[in-house]
């Protein structure tokens, strides 16, 4: 597959016609849950498990973008069904994957996409901004993990998490909260697929470089040159996003468990990410 220009998102009809390795029917007679489904990155994994072949159900909290997500699936043939909640509330998570067995008879995946956050300097965070991000990261993905394999070990029925991260090796200067919350994600995997193993339920992440969405205008502009400060010396796209979920949540990864793969252009190697900017402190003159 040749690079593409990351530069902007997709539209509809680009991302819907983008190449896949994956065939046709990969997904037939199954259903996956996709939180944050309205946004650019799940907008891309709603579709690309639609297109091969699953039924979609999509969660999120704007009723308005999930029901473009709705025509968006339906004119691309994908039977699917969105749900406006908020997966911080136990309750209406609960009520959530009820829905998901009543309307679809079954759940076989479930891709914890919903995810928040902002930059701002340690010192300037506040309580509630602190909560706002750990309870949707972290809590809330708790919510969804636990809820679905209890309905899967009461119907003794396999399944499959892939839970959306940022890499944590390395420190996130300006997303402190950010940084907290993902690391705590990759930890709950990890512990989840080992103590999930005997029910068949597989749990992995997906950990993400910088990748061009409508997510980034949420940055300063300071924060630009770091976008491309990976060894690829570009951005990824959603579509890299997508593909790394398919592959995770498809036979092709029928024994992986407790794995994070990295979505980043080698960031983690070779760069670093600066979302207020890099610092006067630790610039570094030619």
């Amino acid at each position: 597959m040749t690079d593409r220009d990351t530069s902007a998102g997709f539209s509809d009809d680009e991302l819907a016609a983008l190449p896949t390795v994956f065939h046709r029917g990969l997904f037939d007679g199954r259903v996956v849950l996709v939180s944050g489904g309205a946004g650019g990155i799940g907008r891309a994994i709603c579709l690309l498990f639609g297109r091969l072949g699953a039924a979609v159900a999509a969660c999120g909290r704007d009723a308005a973008r999930l029901a473009r997500l709705e025509t968006l699936l339906r004119a691309h043939g994908v039977a699917c069904s969105t749900h406006a909640m908020t997966i911080r509330d136990p309750a209406q998570v609960a009520a959530l994957l009820d829905v998901v067995w009543e309307r679809h008879g079954r759940l076989d995946v479930l891709v914890n996409n919903a995810g928040g956050q902002f930059a701002a300097p340690a010192l300037d965070i506040t309580p509630k901004g602190w909560h706002a991000v750990i309870e949707t990261n972290l809590t809330g993905t708790w919510y969804m993990m636990q809820e679905a394999a209890r309905r899967w070990v009461a119907r003794a029925q396999r399944g499959a998490v892939v839970n959306i991260v940022t890499p944590v090796t390395r420190p996130r200067v300006g997303i402190p909260h950010t940084a907290a919350s993902r690391a705590g994600q990759v930890a709950l995997s990890r512990s989840l697929a080992l103590e999930w193993a005997p029910h068949g339920i597989r749990v992995n992440c997906v950990a993400l470089g910088v990748i061009a969405s409508v997510g980034l205008a949420k940055y300063p502009p300071t924060a630009r040159p770091s976008f491309t400060h990976n060894p690829m010396r570009r951005m990824g796209d959603v579509q890299d996003v997508a593909e790394a979920c398919v592959y995770l949540a498809a036979p092709s990864a029928k024994f992986v468990t407790g794995a994070t793969l990295t979505v980043d252009g080698g960031q983690e190697l070779w760069g670093d990410f600066w979302p207020l900017g890099r610092p006067a402190h630790f610039r570094v003159e030619d």
